[in-house]
């Protein structure tokens, strides 16, 4: 089987959960499949790269489209093309009608459930919701990422046909995000090991719900240490709002570290290995790998009840969930009452430390049972057959 997998992400460039897929998928995929990758941005080895710089000057997801007609000339012949995120959707929907083959895409996150997008497109998430639409509405397969993404895609997208939506989770390479005692990385960025340690890991976006996070901090144990390492801000507005909620914590109770800049996987799984917990306040979250990554590491998580965090997360076995409404996200007094819930469960983990570190033991086994990659690719390849299988092409047009 010959398989075209379109991404915007892939090693060594990488910022978000969907390139960290890509990325720990296509070497086991490979061992299956024949496997070609067309990505954006920088020349790197093991893809053809495209640049995101046509048409010049242009909205973002205008030169995203442009990025995507040059995959759609690189893709060689195949059966099946794949796309990961609306990035590549275009793409893989063009190929498909151009080869006559079938168009798999994986939903790791979907455009409906992301308004504030608009925030940092413009009109280009107009743009990136009719791509995506248009790529679900005619592809001859959709694979979730949890079955909280499977709902979420049927509802977002009801004329599809449920029989083609698949649930194939993410996955964590466990020889990687291990449980690391070295201390340079902790030590390089002031990260103080003798007290109690929260500590986040994402890009400062919406999306992660960084700012409930800095706010439950001011209910912290005095003792209790914030670990923030969140860069790549989607907005100016945000970058502020979080350097402003970041600075008046730092001033009233102290014990903040916040690095911007992204850090080495290496070094991640050092700061994870020596937290006593992991934050994950997300107000959406198609599954989450970042929380995988710290159980792999043995730690604890505390994590808003979002999406298809519940799938990874065990709530009382490897971590705690606290419930969430995306529908009360402007209600100020539900919105105050989560945070401080968030700070309750990280308190109560931070106070126990022999709790936290059975929940991360706990953690490690089941990353290590449910969500092997060499399994997730084996699965990928199920759908793909059922894809070539089902007389159903992207040709047909959107059903």
């Amino acid at each position: 089987m010959r398989v075209a997998l379109l991404t915007r992400e892939y090693p060594p460039h990488i910022y978000g959960g969907a390139g960290v897929h890509v990325g720990q998928l296509v070497p086991p995929l490979r061992a299956l499949v024949d496997v070609d990758v067309q990505a954006m941005g920088e020349p790197r080895e093991g893809a053809t790269a495209h640049p995101e710089s046509y048409p010049p000057g242009a909205n973002a997801a205008l030169r995203v489209f442009g990025a995507d007609l040059a995959m759609v000339a690189a893709t060689p012949p195949v059966d099946l093309v794949h796309s990961h995120t609306w990035y590549a959707n275009l793409a893989g929907h063009l190929t498909g009608l151009y080869q006559d083959i079938p168009h798999v895409v994986t939903a790791h996150s979907l455009e409906p459930h992301r308004p504030w997008k608009a925030e940092q497109l413009g009109g280009g998430y107009r743009l990136s919701s009719w791509a995506e639409r248009t790529a679900y509405g005619a592809a001859s397969a959709v694979i979730a990422v949890s079955d909280g993404m499977r709902r979420d895609v049927l509802d977002s997208y009801p004329e599809l046909d449920p029989a083609r939506v698949h649930v194939v989770r993410n996955g964590i390479d466990t020889e990687e995000f291990r449980p690391d005692p070295g201390t340079a990385a902790p030590d390089s960025i002031g990260m103080a090991l003798d007290r109690p340690t929260v500590v986040f890991v994402g890009r400062i976006t919406r999306q992660k719900g960084v700012i409930h996070l800095v706010r439950a901090a001011e209910r912290f144990d005095p003792d209790t240490q914030l670990v923030l390492l969140a860069g790549a801000p989607d907005t100016p507005e945000i970058a502020e709002q979080i350097s402003s909620a970041v600075a008046e914590l730092e001033r009233r109770r102290g014990n903040v570290v916040w690095v911007q800049e992204m850090l080495p996987r290496e070094s991640v799984r050092q700061v994870l290995s020596h937290a006593t917990v992991f934050a994950c306040p997300s107000v959406y979250e198609p599954l989450g790998i970042v929380n995988l990554e710290a159980m792999a590491c043995e730690t604890a998580v505390v994590a808003s009840a979002v999406g298809g965090i519940p799938e990874v997360v065990v709530d009382g076995e490897t971590g705690l969930l606290v419930p969430y409404d995306p529908a009360r996200a402007d209600d100020p007094t539900f919105v105050a009452a989560f945070e401080a819930d968030l700070a309750d469960k990280i308190n109560s983990l931070t106070r126990e430390p022999g709790r936290a570190a059975a929940m991360g033991r706990a953690g490690r086994e089941r990353a290590i049972t449910e969500f092997s990659w060499p399994k997730i690719a084996a699965e990928t390849v199920e759908v793909y057959a059922a894809a070539i299988a089902d007389p159903l092409r992207p040709a047909a047009g959107p059903r």
